[in-house]
């Protein structure tokens, strides 16, 4: 037998050397592609369609309304009135965004809003809704995360709208803001409205 020709063994160096920087870019090109390709607004939620999960949670420490201490997390809230459940930390940017927009929703009396205050210290949650207002009807404190792992959140802020029979009708990940306030949420709140009428 004969010995392989030298002029193969350049070629043969050249696919050792490219291979790894062939698998960088397939690698590469699949996080764009998941970074980029979607809206994470978009996230489908198991729990759509299914009761709210039963959840209790304390009070969030020393938050008052008009002098009388604001409750709790208790699931019997969400029976006969159209919930709109907002997991939020003072913490959390996009919240900050978003606060101004909540406290103006809470004007609309035919829904509430409910809080879930996400890992977050008693007294800078209580600056937070002092800085914007609050627009909860309830707060729960969720000091370990585990309530939010319950509603199914990815992160902080993330929006829920429940319906009055207490099932979950729809689930906004990210920020509310003025563009989707309209053109999403006020829809699906409407929807959870006439659904139970």
């Amino acid at each position: 037998m004969s010995a392989p020709a030298a002029s193969d063994q350049p070629r043969r160096w050249r696919w050792v050397v490219a291979l790894p920087l062939i698998a960088f870019m397939a690698i590469a090109a699949l996080f764009l592609l998941r970074l980029y390709g979607g809206d994470p607004s978009k996230i489908p939620s198991a729990l759509i369609g299914r009761p709210a999960p039963q959840t209790t949670l304390p009070a969030l420490e020393g938050l008052v309304h008009n002098g009388v201490p604001v409750p709790g997390l208790d699931p019997a809230v969400f029976k006969g009135k159209v919930s709109v459940v907002n997991v939020w930390a003072s913490w959390c940017v996009p919240c900050h965004d978003e606060a101004p927009l909540l406290t103006a929703l809470a004007k609309d009396t035919r829904i509430q809003i409910v809080g879930i205050n996400y890992k977050d210290s008693p007294d800078n949650a209580r600056r937070f809704l002092g800085r914007y207002g609050n627009p909860f009807a309830a707060v729960g404190a969720d000091g370990n995360g585990r309530a939010s792992i319950e509603w199914g959140v990815y992160g902080v802020p993330e929006t829920f709208v429940v319906g009055r029979d207490g099932t979950i009708r729809y689930k906004l990940v990210g920020p509310v803001t003025r563009a989707n306030l309209d053109s999403v949420l006020k829809v699906e709140i409407e929807k959870a409205l006439k659904a139970g009428s």
